[in-house]
């Protein structure tokens, strides 16, 4: 079974951080957009496990106006 932060972190990465940059917009301007510091965004594309916070996960969904609820549906779990 896959650890549930590396879902979660793997998800945000290739669902939504991937497909902003490839449009030509930076890191940074996606960690503002997601109301996160860009060192979170650093932390969860990258190589390490990072241990998510709710309240983080919360603020990226906030600013996708997605529920926690509907994030893990996604995510399946």
């Amino acid at each position: 079974m896959m650890e549930v932060n590396s879902k979660i972190c793997g998800y945000i990465t290739k669902e939504w951080l991937n497909p902003w940059l490839k449009d030509g917009k930076s890191q940074t301007a996606f960690a503002n957009a997601h109301n996160v510091e860009e060192s979170t965004i650093r932390k969860i594309k990258g190589a390490k496990k990072y241990r998510i916070p709710v309240e983080t996960l919360e603020k990226i969904c906030e600013a996708r106006n997605l529920k926690l609820s509907e994030f893990f549906k996604l995510i399946n779990l």
